[in-house]
């Protein structure tokens, strides 16, 4: 795990280094999580990140109106915030959840994968594939508190937690359904899916696109517990407190073991897929698609 987090670390080094660093007993130390959260506030900040230092857990909450989509600048953010927590000896548990009503996030942002060059669109992968490295790698227990819906990307991010706990809401639903946007999810959402809800599953679920009721999510292991959407957070913490319970370095060898295979899967080969989703999400049936999806979009807003 620890080589996986020097690999991934490549990304973000260059945004870390930017970041004003203080002195305390001589060591050198980041921002306070306050202090980075006001400085970001002036540069709206997508991501708020509360770390009690007394529990070792920190709440990390989405708030990216309207939808919490994840563009570049809110997985760029998400991925310093990770690297900050992981470095940080007081912290052992991250819960993600969000600050927007009905929404936890509804997962890639389109509007970076339409009308962007070749070039955009490789930096953005390569943001997604570092958001999930750092997020299915970490070191750090973590813990989904999905109080919306979870779509697509969403979905990914939920399913790389250790632990999903779900508002219990009809109205709100979570999966990979990027087939009914004419997009193919990689190999490494479909991997990640595989390991959560098993092979055949898995194979429905991304043919066909499928959004799962809250019901449904439980019934096939999307999600691990369904409560009153006003306990959802105080229902996670709870969780947090059992799942530190157990030793720090027999959990964590433990956690490395089972998802070092899918890990390494992406790692080995983070150009090529680079590179296979440049080439995909500009080919002109591709981009027509995401274009009429978008005027959909507009059309429902007006």
């Amino acid at each position: 795990m620890a080589s996986l987090l020097r690999r991934s670390a490549k990304f973000t080094s260059g945004l870390l280094s930017s970041l004003s660093v203080c002195t305390r007993n001589g060591r050198a130390c980041a921002l306070p999580y306050h202090q980075l959260n006001h400085r970001n506030s002036s540069t709206t900040s997508k991501i708020k990140v509360d770390l009690d230092s007394s529990t070792g857990v920190a709440v990390m909450t989405f708030q990216g109106p309207p939808v919490n989509s994840m563009s570049l600048d809110f997985l760029t953010e998400f991925a310093i915030s990770m690297e900050k927590l992981e470095l940080d000896k007081s912290c052992r548990g991250v819960i993600l959840t969000s600050g927007l009503p009905k929404i936890f996030s509804a997962g890639l942002d389109i509007t970076e994968m339409y009308g962007k060059g070749p070039e955009h669109a490789a930096v953005f992968w390569r943001a997604v594939q570092e958001m999930w490295l750092k997020l299915y790698g970490s070191n750090m227990v973590t813990i989904a508190a999905i109080n919306g819906s979870s779509p697509a990307g969403g979905c990914l991010m939920a399913l790389s937690c250790d632990y999903r706990i779900m508002a219990d809401n009809p109205r709100y639903s979570i999966g990979l359904n990027e087939t009914l946007l004419g997009i193919v999810a990689p190999f490494w959402f479909m991997d990640t899916m595989n390991n959560t809800i098993g092979n055949r599953e898995t194979e429905k679920a991304l043919q066909l696109g499928l959004l799962y009721s809250t019901s449904d999510a439980l019934k096939a292991g999307l999600v691990d517990e369904l409560v009153p959407e006003e306990k959802v957070l105080t229902t996670a913490t709870e969780a947090m407190a059992k799942w530190l319970s157990i030793p720090d370095h027999s959990r964590q060898i433990t956690k490395s073991m089972m998802r070092k295979q899918t890990i390494d899967k992406l790692s080995s080969n983070r150009e090529t897929d680079v590179n296979y989703f440049v080439k995909f999400i500009t080919k002109d049936s591709i981009q027509k698609s995401l274009g009429m999806y978008l005027a959909m979009l507009k059309k429902r807003k007006a």
